[in-house]
């Protein structure tokens, strides 16, 4: 499958609205130019998501604003038990255009907004990001603080793709291998604590506007092998890919571009999510079995009309991974998850 590589700025939209140069790229080379977006500004999705985790406790912090309405939510889990430890939301209506958002996930931008009684901070610097939060659970303060390190020349994977609707586009980053420490508090109780040795985060940046009803399989993960930072980042699913699959291994900084990947079995049919899962790509660079531990499912789709249905499955990813000069990584019993996501909004 040949697929564009973007290697120098482009601009991520013509004239008239539409994809200038749909494909691929290790580092964020499109500028946003969210003034030429053709399409209504009800259908403008942005969104920072932040997902730490060290295999035992995971946080995930997110804001997005989709137009129809701005939201702020965090939750914390223990996901070896399956108990969630903390979570907040706050949700404002009618929200396009309100939120100053970073154009670029990879420079320096400060990022703050309250709402509904919470502040959240996203402070990125060149070889840091802080990931902050600040709110009530359940009647006590509910804080999240997170530094997250990036090597100085960290390559990702963005891609930006067309859907077969008129003036609708898909333009993310996905950026991960990023050590991290930091703690969650709730009241005076520490109920979590990262350390750099076997926390990760990965962001999932995304900008776009979307038809309303899409399907997607997400999965991600990020170790240290034999001293060096290794992961992968696996999208599929969603929209037209033809000239960029949201598909490669990171390794020692740099990105590996690797083709499609399949699931040997779908985990839907005959309800298959706590089997095992059994992942390959066409060019025969990246295979590997999850076995998994956790379901985190949220099935919020009232009436099947508006939501989110929601399996991101965690578990330990066995295989091989090939780099680009041939070199075959061994993994064995690595932590990440995998999703499959229904979105209708």
């Amino acid at each position: 499958m040949l697929q564009n590589e973007i290697t120098v700025e482009t601009p991520l939209l013509r004239e008239d609205g539409q994809l200038n140069a749909p494909g691929w790229c290790k580092r964020n080379l499109y500028i946003y130019n969210r003034d030429k977006i053709a399409d209504s500004k009800w259908r403008i999705k942005e969104w920072d998501f932040y997902q730490i985790c060290d295999g035992h406790h995971m946080v995930q912090v997110n804001f997005f604003d989709i137009s129809m309405a701005s939201a702020l939510t965090v939750s914390v889990q223990d996901i070896r038990t399956g108990k969630e430890l903390a979570s907040a939301l706050a949700i404002e209506p009618l929200t396009p255009n309100r939120s100053i958002m970073s154009h670029n996930p990879e420079k320096p931008f400060f990022f703050h907004r309250k709402m509904g009684g919470a502040t959240v901070i996203f402070d990125v610097k060149d070889t840091t990001r802080r990931i902050y939060f600040n709110g009530k659970c359940k009647g006590k303060r509910l804080v999240v603080d997170i530094t997250a390190d990036k090597l100085i020349d960290q390559e990702s994977l963005t891609v930006a793709i067309p859907f077969r609707q008129a003036n609708k586009f898909f333009y993310t980053t996905k950026l991960n291998c990023m050590p991290s420490e930091g703690t969650v508090r709730l009241g005076g109780e520490t109920l979590v604590k990262f350390d750099r040795e076997n926390a990760f985060t990965v962001l999932d940046w995304g900008r776009g506007c979307w038809p309303y009803s899409n399907m997607w399989f997400w999965g991600n993960g990020s170790t240290w092998l034999d001293g060096k930072l290794f992961g992968f980042e696996l999208t599929w699913g969603f929209g037209n890919d033809v000239n960029g699959t949201e598909t490669a291994i990171m390794y020692d900084g740099k990105t590996h571009k690797i083709g499609r990947v399949f699931l040997e079995l779908d985990p839907e049919v005959e309800d298959r999510w706590m089997q095992p899962w059994h992942f390959f790509s066409e060019d025969g660079r990246f295979d590997m079995t999850m076995v998994p531990f956790y379901d985190n499912k949220n099935l919020m789709m009232p009436l099947n009309l508006v939501g989110m249905k929601t399996h991101q499955v965690h578990g330990l990813w066995s295989g091989k991974a090939v780099l680009d000069d041939g070199t075959e990584l061994k993994i064995e019993n690595m932590y990440a998850f995998c999703e499959k996501v229904y979105n209708k909004w």
